[in-house]
């Protein structure tokens, strides 16, 4: 019997379980995963400006990222250095509505923050019009995941919808969900049709299938 998540999301038990496993996390060991996935998150970012603005292409600008909620990985101090040394447009997520996709907003140091939907820490200033939200990277907080790039979230399906919206305004967009190790779903796992699937995972542990190109 194949572990599959359904529309009527029967993988409720499994989110479950990877919750646990997640939260049971050693705290050193996630104190020093995060440093290994921020610094190849940050290579690979930088690897791929140079090589784009070297073929006379324009290098990626606008990152959407996330704000760590629940033992997800922290990614404020690479965003923050994106931003302050690098010159990057970094966006966070903001739930607007039920079943609708995601909205992003600006982000710096001294953005002003708030609690929005499912305890989040969003931006508090306005949301971004359609042109000015076209994104080159979004990096996807990721609770369960396979090494062919299948992602098990929440179950809201927030960045199901959001993914498919952002990939109409820019087929080049790269999806990449951000996760532990401990997040590696079984191996018979089998995705539901709407759950959209990323370009790679990144774990401490390396990228999944592979480093994109």
């Amino acid at each position: 019997m194949k572990t599959a998540n359904t529309i009527q999301d029967t993988a409720a038990a499994l989110r479950t379980t990877l919750r646990e496993r997640r939260n049971n996390m050693d705290g050193s060991n996630r104190s020093r995963g995060g440093l290994l996935l921020r610094g190849r998150l940050y290579t690979w970012l930088a690897l791929r400006r140079d090589a784009a603005e070297q073929a006379g292409q324009t290098a990626p600008q606008r990152i959407a990222a996330f704000h760590a909620l629940d033992g997800e990985p922290d990614l404020l101090p690479l965003l923050a250095k994106w931003v302050e040394e690098d010159g990057l447009d970094i966006l966070l997520p903001a739930v607007i509505a039920p079943e609708q996709p995601l909205v992003f907003r600006q982000w710096h140091l001294d953005a002003p923050m708030k609690t929005g939907a499912y305890g989040v820490q969003e931006v508090a200033g306005p949301d971004l019009a359609p042109a000015e939200a076209r994104l080159d990277v979004v990096l996807v907080p990721t609770l369960g995941w396979t090494a062919k790039g299948d992602r098990l979230g929440y179950g809201g399906g927030y960045y199901d919808r959001t993914l498919t919206q952002l990939r109409q305004a820019n087929p080049r967009l790269i999806a990449l969900g951000i996760s532990w190790e401990e997040g590696r779903l079984p191996a018979d796992y089998q995705a539901a049709g709407h759950d959209a699937k990323l370009d790679a995972v990144l774990t401490p542990g390396g990228w999944y299938p592979g480093q994109p190109g």
